[in-house]
């Protein structure tokens, strides 16, 4: 498994976090890792991207690249489109992976939104990228009410295309988990049709680096290199 496409039930859920904490577990590991963003909307020239705060908080060894860069908080197609740039193309996104898998020993792909907004005006999406690569999709979702259905449908998409569901993150743990938070633990991983890897706490992008890599390894299952467990965590969220 040299290149994870990471995708969401939407935007704002926790992608880049949770991509973060992946990329610090395999580089404690001693795996050389790249992580590629295709397309950076909502931010403009010389800001930092998310690229760059997954190399804060995973730590400067990751390699980070960005396809292209549009400065409207908008799907990609629609950023390129008003900017009067080229999208990006799903076979642009593989090619840069395999050129970064010849190099590295995983490669993460961290898409926009989620896995079906599109990249440009015919209608391509994150899931003809790893269609192409032949990848397994990591789907990170949120933990409250309405998730079941997003996550389900994200799930069903991916089995549609013939495409690997890796597994589900909770991109945000709350602190204070509420009675939906706490009864989604068990639901989503047959919602999605693939195991629960892990949950990221609520607030974990705002740590340092440092903090950061020490902890993450604890929030993420085995398939991902870390210690934490499902059933243990299902549990505890009941009590």
């Amino acid at each position: 498994m040299s290149v994870v496409v990471v995708s969401g039930t939407g935007t704002e859920i926790g992608k880049t976090v949770t991509t973060a904490a992946v990329a610090a577990v395999a580089l404690a590991a001693g795996r050389s890792v790249a992580v590629l963003k295709p397309a950076q909307t909502g931010v403009g020239p010389g800001e930092p991207g998310d690229v760059d705060e997954v190399r804060r908080l995973a730590g400067e060894g990751v390699t980070g690249r960005e396809l292209a860069r549009f400065p409207e908080p908008l799907a990609p197609a629609t950023a390129a489109r008003r900017a009067g740039l080229a999208p990006v193309t799903p076979a642009e996104v593989a090619e840069a992976a395999e050129k970064l898998a010849a190099s590295h020993d995983l490669v993460l792909v961290e898409g926009a939104g989620g896995l079906l907004v599109h990249l440009d005006d015919t209608g391509a999406t994150l899931a003809d990228a790893a269609r192409e690569l032949g990848a397994p999709v990591l789907v990170v979702a949120t933990a409250g009410l309405g998730t079941l259905n997003v996550t389900r449908l994200t799930g069903e998409a991916l089995r549609a295309r013939g495409l690997e569901t890796l597994g589900v993150v909770i991109g945000s743990w709350p602190a204070e988990p509420d009675l939906a938070a706490r009864c989604n633990v068990a639901e989503l991983s047959p919602m999605a049709g693939a195991p629960l890897l892990g949950a990221v706490p609520e607030g974990a992008g705002g740590l340092d680096g440092e903090r950061f890599r020490a902890e993450a390894a604890g929030w993420l299952g085995a398939e991902l290199g870390g210690t934490w467990e499902a059933g243990a965590f299902a549990s505890a969220s009941a009590s």
